[in-house]
């Protein structure tokens, strides 16, 4: 018997997981996106805050793999806005020039990394994150 006359190999194995297959790549490719967002304010002001809101609103429904990412990322733009809080403060002895230096430098990092990762299939949480209003 042929492979083409084979009973066991009909192709309704590879059809049924192909949808599976292109919604974990559509839901590892928007997590990429939400990750990235955050760079967005590097060229649109507040675009950094604003994008990855709008992201996660738009295809949380669809593709509810997403959700840890936009957790993450949210998670990271609250924590990010306290670092820079405290870097204005601290600007009055030079050093929080220094500190946001360093926090925009981290969330650029951390932007690319969790986006690699993302396209992975992995959600991996921003280190220095030290409030988790989303879960």
């Amino acid at each position: 018997m042929s492979e083409n006359e084979n009973p066991s190999n009909t192709g309704t194995q590879s059809e049924a997981a192909a949808p599976t297959e292109n919604r974990e790549r559509e839901t590892r490719q928007w997590a990429m996106f939400i990750h990235f967002s955050i760079l967005a304010g590097w060229a649109i002001p507040l675009a950094g805050l604003v994008v990855p809101i709008i992201l996660w609103q738009i295809k949380k429904d669809e593709l509810p793999g997403i959700v840890p990412h936009a957790h993450i990322v949210l998670n990271w733009i609250v924590s990010s806005l306290v670092y820079a809080a405290i870097c204005f403060v601290l600007l009055i002895v030079v050093i929080g020039a220094f500190g946001f230096i360093a926090l925009g430098l981290v969330t650029i990092i951390y932007a690319i990394i969790g986006g690699l990762k993302a396209n992975e299939g992995e959600a991996w949480e921003y280190p220095g994150t030290i409030i988790k209003i989303f879960k």
